[in-house]
């Protein structure tokens, strides 16, 4: 089967779901494209973290490592967050692939609402994805955007019986967009875990290799050090020292990079913080694995990213804020949370669980990967989403609307 996805923004360093489901996809016998956006026009905000120079070639180490090609289309730009395309040319781009399903990602974007418009007339069957939360949707105009997409867009996806796929576990869809959630798909996100699992045998080696304490219990921080992330806030919470009840050295290891006056603030912080801190720049997504199987504890100061995942495959317990999402990852005692802006609560937590007993920590860690493999294996759930794509390209050529070149079910 020849899948395309449609994303507004992809970097090939990244680990984002189109990253890790395009590779999949290609392992499980399939041919994938991913069309997105000129990296020119991305915002700063977006693209800081990676960075855009080289891009072509970064896009090409992407497609030899990966099998997915990525196809970059003009932007007029971005606005809200949201990429706006030449359409013409979007489309076109599309088509001259010549896809069996189409995968669009964000149902309600400009890219997916006019998709969904033009479902009619498109040569090939469309599948969406949802990656909202009710607590992520900040714009002071949402009430009026929703308002509009339940009369102008969710009936045309009822209509056309376009699959919608939520790739997290929240009734956002069906409360926010009218979209009952018996017509839609859960299959969440996840990671490879036989590619990001613990490697204790070699932990002291790697250790030795960032210049870690071998005894020290070490806090790992992976992710942008910007607002969104709550990199001030973190580096504040490190300014006083920190140090377990019984005397064991807390070290840190952070991963990523500050950009503009934000990070200044950040760096000043991190400069004058009593305890070890070993810095490295933004990593490639399949370079992270090292960096987690030499920590202790992953910790997200803020917004919790995808690299939740990852961390706990390594077999990382997880401190991060408490929320919605958050309180409904930590089922036991795989993760935990700290009260949301609080540098008082955030240290109490860290301090507390730097001081738990090995056999006690050990069991954390354990719990930690079992959760992953138990709800969040990509693996098989990559093969869930093939498994939505494949029916949805089949019910379009028993329909005898598909594409002229007919399906591919490898």
């Amino acid at each position: 089967m020849k899948i395309v996805h449609v994303e507004d923004f992809i970097h090939p360093d990244a680990g984002y779901q189109v990253n890790m489901l395009g590779r999949l996809q290609v392992q499980q016998g399939h041919q994938v494209e991913i069309v997105t956006g000129e990296m020119e026009k991305i915002p700063d905000f977006l693209t800081a973290f990676f960075g855009r120079e080289r891009i072509q070639e970064r896009d090409e180490r992407y497609r030899r490592e990966a099998g997915a090609r990525i196809h970059r289309v003009p932007l007029h730009g971005f606005y809200s967050g949201r990429a706006i395309f030449h359409t013409f040319k979007l489309f076109r781009k599309v088509r001259e692939l010549k896809p069996d399903v189409v995968f669009v990602h964000g149902e309600d974007t400009l890219t997916g609402i006019l998709f969904i418009w033009l479902a009619r007339w498109l040569p090939y069957p469309l599948v969406l994805d949802c990656h909202m939360l009710e607590m992520a949707s900040k714009n002071r105009f949402r009430e009026y955007f929703r308002s509009f997409y339940r009369r102008f867009v969710t009936p045309v996806i009822l209509k056309r019986n376009i699959p919608l796929i939520r790739v997290v576990d929240s009734d956002f869809v069906e409360k926010c967009l009218g979209i009952p959630l018996s017509r839609t798909h859960y299959l969440s996100l996840g990671t490879d875990t036989d590619f990001f699992q613990p490697d204790v045998p070699n932990k002291a080696h790697l250790r030795a290799e960032l210049g870690l304490d071998p005894n020290a219990f070490v806090v790992l921080y992976a992710g942008k050090l910007d607002e969104h992330k709550g990199g001030i806030f973190f580096s504040e919470t490190l300014k006083g020292k920190l140090e377990a009840a019984d005397n064991r050295p807390i070290e840190f290891l952070i991963i990523g990079n500050t950009v503009g006056e934000y990070g200044k603030k950040v760096e000043e912080n991190l400069t004058i913080s009593e305890n070890r801190i070993v810095r490295r720049p933004t990593q490639r997504y399949l370079d992270l694995a090292k960096f987690y199987q030499a920590a202790d504890l992953a910790v997200f100061p803020k917004q919790c990213s995808m690299s939740f995942f990852e961390a706990q495959a390594c077999g990382l317990p997880v401190l991060f804020e408490e929320n919605e999402i958050n309180n409904m990852r930590a089922v036991g005692d795989n993760a935990f949370t700290f009260q949301p802006g609080s540098i008082e609560s955030f240290r109490e937590k860290l301090i507390w669980l730097a001081s738990q007993p090995p056999a006690t920590f050990q069991g954390y860690s354990t719990q930690a990967r079992e959760y992953v493999l138990r709800h969040f294996d990509f693996v098989p759930i990559a093969q869930q989403y093939s498994a939505v794509l494949l029916e949805a390209a089949e019910k379009w050529n028993n329909q005898g609307v598909g594409s002229t070149h007919g399906p591919r079910t490898s």
